[in-house]
C-alpha cells in the first residue's frame, strides 16, 4: 500500500516542465557528438532533443487547473 502512494503524490507542473526539458538538453547534447560518427542520425537526435525544449518551456506558459 505504501507503493501506491508514492505514485498518487501531486507534482508540480513547473517541475514536469523543467525534466522535459532537461531531458531535450541531453538528448541534444548526444545527438551532438553522434554527429561526429553518423551525420543524419545525430541531426535526427539532435533535431528530436530540441523539440523536447520547445516543448517543455512552452509547456511552462501553459495555465494550470487547480484541484480541490
Amino acid at each position: 500500500m505504501l507503493f501506491m502512494n508514492h505514485f498518487k503524490k501531486q507534482r508540480s507542473p513547473s517541475m514536469t516542465s523543467w525534466s522535459v526539458v532537461g531531458l531535450g538538453a541531453l538528448v541534444t547534447l548526444l545527438g551532438y557528438s553522434l554527429s561526429d560518427h553518423d551525420e543524419r542520425l545525430g541531426a535526427g537526435v539532435t533535431g528530436f532533443g530540441l523539440a523536447h525544449i520547445l516543448l517543455g518551456a512552452l509547456d511552462m506558459f501553459r495555465p494550470t487547473i487547480k484541484e480541490h
